[in-house]
Order: C-alpha cells, then sequence, then structure tokens
C-alpha cells in the first residue's frame, strides 16, 4: 500500500556517508518528512568542523533538510517523536545499540557499512529487527554501481566459467579526512573515530568489508575460514591499522581482500575488483565500465562494457527501501541481513587471525547466542 510520505530522522554523524543516504531521501521530495536528529556521544570530542567531520556532518544535515529539533540524547528523541524510518551512522561501535532501540520503537532503518564493528554485534542487530519485524538496510555504494551489478549477471551467464577467485581493492586512499579540501592536521584526526579502535575504526572495516560483502555475493556461498593481516605503518596518531588483507577460504574458491590508507596510487586504471574464472577474468574499471578477458595472456579485453546504469526508479538505497515497503520489492541482496552478516562473520574471522597468526574458522549466527 503507498504512503503519502515519511517522517524521517537522523541518529549519528560519525560516518560522512551520512550525507549521500540524507541525499537519496532528498531526492524523494514530498515523500520525506523530516522531523528530528541526534548525534551520539563521540569516544573524544571533536577538534574539526570541517569537511567530513561529525560536526560538519550535522550542520549540513541541517541545512539541507531543514530540520528544526535537534536532541543531544538520541533515546530522548525516539520517546518524543514518531518516525517511519531512521538513517543511523554513528561510529561502527554504536551501530548495534541503536538499531538495537530502534526495533523496540518499531523503526525501520538505514545504516552505512559495514553492518557493525563485530559479528556477535551485527547477530545482536539482526535478532533485534527479526523479533519486532521492522527492516534493517546496510548500504554499499558499491550496490549502485552498474559495473558490478553486470559482472554478477556476467558470471550467472557463465562469461568466464566457474570462479575461482575474488580479489579487492579499494581505490586510492590516504585515509578518512585526508582527501580534496579537508586539511585536517594528525592531531585533529586522531579524535576522530576512524582512527580510534575503541570506536570500531581501522581500514580493515572501512575497506576490506567491501570485498567481504561481494566475494560472498559472488560466490553464494558462504566462507569457510580466514587469514588476515593487519599494520599501522602511516598513521602512527591513531591506534588503528591503516593497511589490512584478509585471504578468504570459500567452499569453492577463495577471496583476496585488501584495505588500504596510505596508498598514492594503485599504478594504473583497471583496479578495485577483478574476478578470475576457469574461462576468463572480469575488471571492473569504474561504476559504469568493465573488461571482459577471455584469450591467454592478452592485455586487450575481448569484450568491453561501457555506458552501463541502473534503471531509474530503483537506482538509490532510498528507492529500493521505499518500494520494498510500498510495493513488496526486494531489497537488493547486498543491502539485507543474509549476506551483511556473513560479511561480519569474514571480516571477524579476518581480525581474529591478524591476532592469532593463524587461520580462524569464519563463525555463523549459531554461534553467538
Amino acid at each position: 500500500m503507498t504512503q503519502k510520505s515519511y517522517r524521517l530522522g537522523v541518529i549519528g554523524f560519525a560516518h560522512m556517508h551520512v550525507n549521500s543516504l540524507v541525499d537519496y531521501f532528498l531526492e524523494l521530495g514530498d515523500k520525506i518528512e523530516w522531523i528530528a536528529c541526534s548525534d551520539t556521544e563521540p569516544l573524544t570530542p571533536s577538534l574539526s568542523e570541517k569537511p567530513g567531520t561529525r560536526k560538519f556532518n550535522l550542520r549540513r544535515t541541517l541545512d539541507v533538510t531543514k530540520i528544526k529539533k535537534v536532541y543531544k540524547n538520541y533515546n530522548e528523541m525516539l520517546e518524543k517523536e514518531k518516525f517511519d524510518i531512521v538513517i543511523f551512522c554513528p561510529e561502527n561501535s554504536k551501530h548495534a545499540e541503536v538499531a538495537q532501540a530502534l526495533a523496540k520503537k518499531r523503526i525501520n532503518m538505514i545504516t552505512e557499512k559495514p553492518m557493525a564493528a563485530s559479528f556477535s554485534e551485527a547477530a545482536q542487530m539482526a535478532r533485534a529487527v527479526k523479533i519486532y519485524d521492522v527492516k534493517l538496510v546496510v548500504n554499499w555504494p558499491t550496490t549502485w554501481a552498474a559495473s558490478i551489478r553486470k559482472a554478477k549477471e556476467l558470471i550467472e551467464d557463465g562469461e568466464i566459467g566457474d570462479i575461482w577467485q575474488i580479489k579487492w581493492r579499494n581505490l586510492p586512499s590516504l585515509g578518512p579526512l585526508s582527501h580534496d579540501d579537508q586539511e585536517i592536521s594528525d592531531l585533529e584526526k586522531g579524535m576522530e573515530w576512524w582512527y580510534q579502535s575503541q570506536a570500531g575504526g581501522g581500514a580493515l572495516l572501512d575497506y576490506c568489508c567491501y570485498g567481504a560483502c561481494l566475494s560472498r555475493w559472488f560466490f553464494e556461498e558462504k566462507a569457510i575460514g580466514a587469514f588476515g593481516m593487519k599494520a599501522n605503518f602511516t598513521s602512527h596518531f591513531g591506534d588503528v591499522e591503516d593497511n589490512a588483507a584478509i585471504v578468504v577460504r570459500f567452499p569453492n574458491g577463495m577471496a583476496i581482500l585488501e584495505g588500504s590508507w596510505s596508498t598514492v596510487s594503485n599504478g594504473g586504471k583497471e583496479e578495485g575488483l577483478k574476478i578470475f574464472g576457469t574461462k576468463g577474468t572480469i575488471t571492473v574499471v569504474s561504476r559504469d565500465t568493465l573488461y571482459v578477458y577471455k584469450e591467454y595472456a592478452s592485455e586487450k579485453p575481448t569484450k568491453v562494457f561501457d555506458g552501463l546504469s541502473l534503471p531509474s526508479e530503483s537506482n538509490t538505497p532510498a528507492k529500493n527501501l521505499i518500494n520494498h515497503l510500498e510495493k513488496g520489492e526486494p531489497l537488493h541482496p547486498t543491502l539485507d541481513l543474509e549476506i551483511n552478516l556473513d560479511a561480519m562473520a569474514i571480516l571477524e574471522a579476518g581480525i581474529r587471525s591478524s591476532k592469532s597468526g593463524k587461520m580462524e574458522f569464519i563463525n555463523d549466527i549459531t554461534w553467538n547466542f
């Protein structure tokens, strides 16, 4: 049944992707009624209000949405206001507590990747939304890349045979708050949650998570085990890793997941995602372009797919969620619980392995009851 409008709120401004989520819902115009917002309490107070910081993100949200009510405590907000949907983007370590509070109020919710700071916290979130029968959407920017959707289609069509390896490495990055006109000092960065392990910061959760989600989606099976390594090479103002890698064993293949906050260049345009099969290789070049290589040792692609796009009626997480609530349209698999829980299990095993120095088994929800 079509609902005239949805009462929307925002909790947490730690992750700068809150800005894109807000913008997606703004595109729906009168379909959205912006009610109130609240930030979460950081471990340490921010020293900067420059672009990307939580203070900037809050101010920007107020500017673009015209929200008038700002609460200091989100629990008070949930007691006093009524919502249909809440965007929440606090530090990773607070995803579970916020999601459970929203679920108890029977509010549908959307957050930004990764699902949580740990698998046990992700399991708490999953149980809460199932008990209270509400929707939890975990958004991934990669979900809205037409080239990645095309790669999945080609795999299913058998274009490169049976896939046996997936390799993910993030695009060049010098870490959060280190790009464009941000010009934030090391001292200021160290006070932000990204660089604090207790808050769920670090390059592994920030970037290896993409590969965990995509490999689980592409292989269409749960992973078995993982070997992880992480280190802080260039970001000593924080206590988290700025580089990490996880090698993941699936029943019929493997994935290599790399996350880096200290890469100036990956050394070429063909970067990000590669999928290896028994009959060829797929390289995702950009959000709308991918190459297929099927000739042995060829540097020239056999097929080029460019100018790819998604249907306009469902090309954002906001549209997908609203269409799901109103029309029963399925959520994209990478937004829904199953794949996100499995992705968190991969990340958790990688973290455990980085500490134990051994391959760790990948647990499922029955291990965390």
